[in-house]
């Protein structure tokens, strides 16, 4: 425990220890986390992982009164999940934050700083998303101070930058009537999200002497002849309707590889192609499509030969807007904020579209900053505030 005496020297340099009441500060709770190194290894090879964020989150948690369960399918990737239990009358709410980020290569300063100045907190996931995770614990602990009818479900999930597995690891063992996801949305509810899929696709030829072409199957020129394929599916996806916070769905190649030397035929050719889907889109439509295309070309083109593998698919998102908790949440906000609240679509997938699919309404909204994924990443400490007291006023509102 802190000295009172040190406190606000504590808070400036993030060493508070979980049970420190100085963390009921939204604020000073988000510096304190940023400080925590918490980079996903599986997208940095060494990365810390969220084995010692988790643990303090858990730690957090237990010291205010929570039921802390700790799930850790893949040893080393743990995910927390913190339950306050209601009378049993009312609706149960999931409120989930990741602990992971990004990697810190060519961050501008020290990525684990957890420095203020200016009104704004800045390091590595200050942003995408500690200090959504830090209004989320002080929400819910102060909405729980007194009983409420309903759950209140803390979620405190591992790898939502690469594989998501800690949310899928939590909605195998939990669920609730609404979740709200935190993810950074400048205060605007993000009602709707893009899904994507990732191919391979390998092009099979037939090598021999680049003198005589003929003798052998060019996969490099069928590889040009499917890029030709997909302009006009992409031209196709463009005359559809459009998505009114979407827009349309879109294919694009993400890399290509062929051939073995100057002086040979390409007997083989690679190409990982992604499809960023709108709502109504389904995994199994997108490469329908896709196996359509490639079926006309080899009917059409003497030799052509391929295999597709589908490497992952993860569905759009779309939050119905007479929801309870799309309701709450918009007057919560309103009422916080003071004026009319943005509801907008984002371009890229969550693990709210997880959330969705095992059933349970949800939508997203977070804190307003800049620099996720980007060399200098902060958060404004207003909105951090404010964010906890629309989440705290959501909880009492929902679960009664």
């Amino acid at each position: 425990m802190v000295n009172p005496t040190n406190r606000a020297d504590a808070l400036r340099h993030g060493s508070l220890e979980p049970a420190d009441n100085g963390h009921l500060d939204p604020v000073a709770l988000a510096a304190r986390l940023v400080s925590i190194d918490s980079t996903n290894p599986d997208l940095v090879p060494g990365g810390a992982g969220e084995a010692e964020i988790a643990a303090w989150c858990a730690q957090w948690l237990a010291a205010r009164g929570f039921q802390v369960h700790r799930l850790e399918e893949r040893a080393g990737r743990p995910s927390i999940v913190g339950i306050k239990r209601g009378t049993g009358t009312g609706g149960s709410l999931m409120l989930n934050a990741h602990l992971d980020t990004v990697g810190v290569a060519g961050y501008e300063g020290d990525p684990f700083s957890g420095e203020r100045h200016s009104g704004r907190l800045h390091g590595r996931g200050a942003f995408d998303t500690k200090a959504g995770l830090a209004a989320v614990l002080v929400a819910a602990h102060r909405a729980t101070l007194t009983p409420l009818a309903g759950d209140v479900l803390v979620t405190l999930v591992a790898d939502e930058e690469f594989g998501s597995l800690g949310t899928e690891e939590v909605l195998r063992r939990f669920s609730a009537d609404a979740a709200i996801v935190v993810e950074p949305s400048e205060l605007n509810l993000t009602v709707c999200h893009r899904g994507f899929a990732w191919f391979e696709l390998t092009l099979h030829g037939r090598a021999a002497h680049g003198s005589m072409p003929g003798e052998g199957v060019d996969a490099i020129r069928h590889a040009g002849l499917v890029l030709h394929g997909l302009d006009e599916l992409r031209t196709g996806l463009e005359q559809r309707p459009a998505h009114p916070l979407l827009g349309h769905g879109t294919v694009r190649v993400a890399m290509i590889a062929g051939g073995t030397d100057a002086a040979t035929v390409a007997p083989s050719a690679t190409l990982t192609i992604e499809r960023r889907t709108v709502p109504g889109e389904a995994p199994k439509q997108v490469e329908a499509e896709l196996r359509h295309l490639l079926d006309h070309l080899a009917a059409t083109t003497a030799d052509f030969r391929y295999d597709l593998t589908r490497l992952v698919a993860r569905g759009a998102f779309e939050a119905d807007p007479t929801w309870p908790i799309v309701r709450l949440l918009d007057e919560q906000a309103e009422r916080v904020l003071g004026r009319p609240v943005v509801q907008r679509g984002e371009p890229f997938w969550t693990d709210a579209g997880l959330v969705r699919e095992a059933g349970i309404p949800c939508l997203l909204f977070g804190v307003d900053g800049s620099g996720a994924h980007a060399p200098v990443e902060w958060a404004t400490e207003r909105s951090i505030h404010q964010l906890a007291e629309i989440l705290e006023d959501t909880i009492i509102a929902f679960c009664g």
